[in-house]
């Protein structure tokens, strides 16, 4: 029997309720029967007051004149308390700090303060084999066997080391596989090792756009692509997640279909990790990359992950060499005769900065008492969710919206609209949201962070906000809404 679709969920909770999705008690009885809803106690939330961004008047409501009859028309605590949260919906770009953070953090400054040079060795997390002890964790989050990931550098830094190994053009096979909006800085890394190789990267990259007044990439294109360039592509590499839409790529798919055509396949999951399952082993993908800052929390710059799949353990690959990929058992022996550690630990180069590496070991306890299955099935509950209260009050065809004044060219507030460019298939998305509006998002943008909702925009047209089922809570969802409403009222009127 195929699973229920997530809006069949929300709908058999309005019965069980005996209330409308649209109702505020909805969104407080989906909170209270949240089975995560202890963990956003264990996340340090910003107050609105603390935030550059906001709006001090507002805050302390002291709105425009021509504001206030609007503003009596919604909750009366909005925007008012001076320590109210903030509506944090930028996980996707920066997760927010757990509290054990700044204690483990803590920890390891006290290590160094107190015994030296004895922290590469002593303590709860020994600088010298720090990240070694959180394999496990990481593995699991990604779907891998703990020897198939090293935690190190940064994502670009990695994705080059992982394409000096991967990427070995021959007259027949030379060309790399990748997306069109690709994150700019994996197509400088991609662009840069084909230039390395003394190659044309015009000539040897294979580019998979969406289709002519699309957003979304279309899977049998991809597929498509494959098939028809695959015995002179040499690599694949895409994003898991796209970082503009927001759509979750078939990557099973993808990887089998490279494999058919003798393609190495390997994913950029800077947005995909903690995000949604993955089964990277399983699903036989080559290799892959990751930050650990945005779903997985560990601050900005935070260590990032390297995995390559067991079946290169002993094969024999181009790759730079450091200290650190050396066996620890004979790495002091300095007879410079390189040991290499089998696997994705022989490609660290330097040591693991221990104080980045207790930034993640505080999100990972967090990760560590849920599962991604439970995470997941809170995403899609909680996307729906905000995707039926979004259309049901902006969609294009709603219905019984009241008259307004012009903006834009936008006659009334009936005509204004948003329109979600992320997938509508549930099961083709994660916690991201972007969405386009038809006047423009850059006013909407800046009364949002006036009144403290943290989201972000990418050009030219387009706001994207994510629920991060960890810390947020279905009345975000609700509150978010009601501040839109106040936000489009403000703009409308500010004519």
């Amino acid at each position: 029997m195929d699973a229920k679709l997530p809006f069949e969920i929300l709908k058999e909770k309005e019965e069980q309720f005996n209330l409308s999705m649209l109702d505020e008690n909805f969104a407080r009885k989906l909170d209270e029967h949240d089975n995560l809803k202890k963990f956003r106690d264990m996340f340090h939330y910003p107050k609105k007051k603390d935030l550059y961004c906001v709006d001090a008047d507002l805050l302390k409501g002291k709105e425009k004149e021509e504001d206030k009859e609007i503003k009596e028309k919604k909750e009366e605590d909005i925007d008012k308390k001076e320590d109210e949260e903030c509506l944090y919906l930028c996980g996707h770009s920066l997760g927010l700090m757990p509290k054990l953070t700044g204690q483990y953090v803590q920890r390891e400054l006290d290590k160094w303060r107190t015994v030296g040079v004895e922290g590469h060795t002593h303590g709860d997390l020994p600088w010298a084999w720090c990240d070694e002890l959180l394999l496990e964790s990481n593995a699991r989050l990604i779907g891998a066997l703990p020897n198939e990931v090293s935690m190190m550098n940064g994502l670009t830094v990695n994705q080059h080391l992982l394409l000096i190994s991967f990427y070995q053009p021959t007259s027949q096979r030379y060309k790399i596989l990748l997306e069109k909006q690709a994150f700019p800085s994996d197509h400088y890394c991609i662009e840069s090792q084909i230039r390395q190789r003394g190659l044309n990267p015009e000539e040897c990259m294979v580019i998979v756009g969406p289709r002519e007044g699309e957003y979304l990439l279309r899977h049998e294109d991809i597929l498509e692509a494959i098939e028809k360039e695959g015995d002179s592509i040499a690599v694949v590499i895409l994003g898991g997640v796209q970082y503009f839409t927001g759509q979750l790529l078939n990557m099973q798919a993808i990887a089998k279909a490279g494999h058919a055509k003798g393609c190495y396949v390997g994913f950029d999951l800077a947005h995909a990790v903690g995000n949604v399952p993955l089964k990277l082993h399983d699903w036989d993908v080559d290799f892959a990359c990751w930050c650990t800052y945005k779903y997985l929390c560990s601050g900005a710059g935070g260590i990032a992950g390297v995995y390559i799949h067991q079946k290169f353990e002993n094969v024999e690959m181009p790759k730079l060499l450091g200290w650190w990929g050396h066996k620890m058992e004979t790495r002091f022996f300095m007879n410079n005769k390189m040991d290499l550690i089998p696997g994705a630990l022989g490609y660290r180069i330097s040591n693991t900065p221990g104080l980045l590496t207790a930034c993640l070991q505080g999100s990972l306890h967090v990760y560590d008492q849920t599962s991604m299955e439970d995470f997941r099935a809170k995403s899609l509950l909680m996307s729906a969710y905000f995707e039926h209260l979004l259309l049901t009050k902006y969609g294009k065809n709603r219905q019984n919206v009241s008259e307004n004044v012009n903006v834009s060219g936008v006659q009334s507030r009936k005509e204004f609209s948003v329109d979600i460019i992320t997938p509508r298939n549930p099961f083709e998305r994660g916690c991201q949201f972007s969405i386009t509006t038809n006047t423009g998002v850059l006013p909407l943008f800046k009364e949002l962070s006036r009144r403290g909702v943290l989201l972000d925009k990418r050009e030219p047209n387009v706001l994207r906000l994510s629920f991060n089922p960890l810390y947020n809570k279905y009345m975000d969802i609700y509150k978010f809404l009601l501040v839109l409403d106040d936000c489009i009222h403000c703009i409308l009127n500010s004519v």
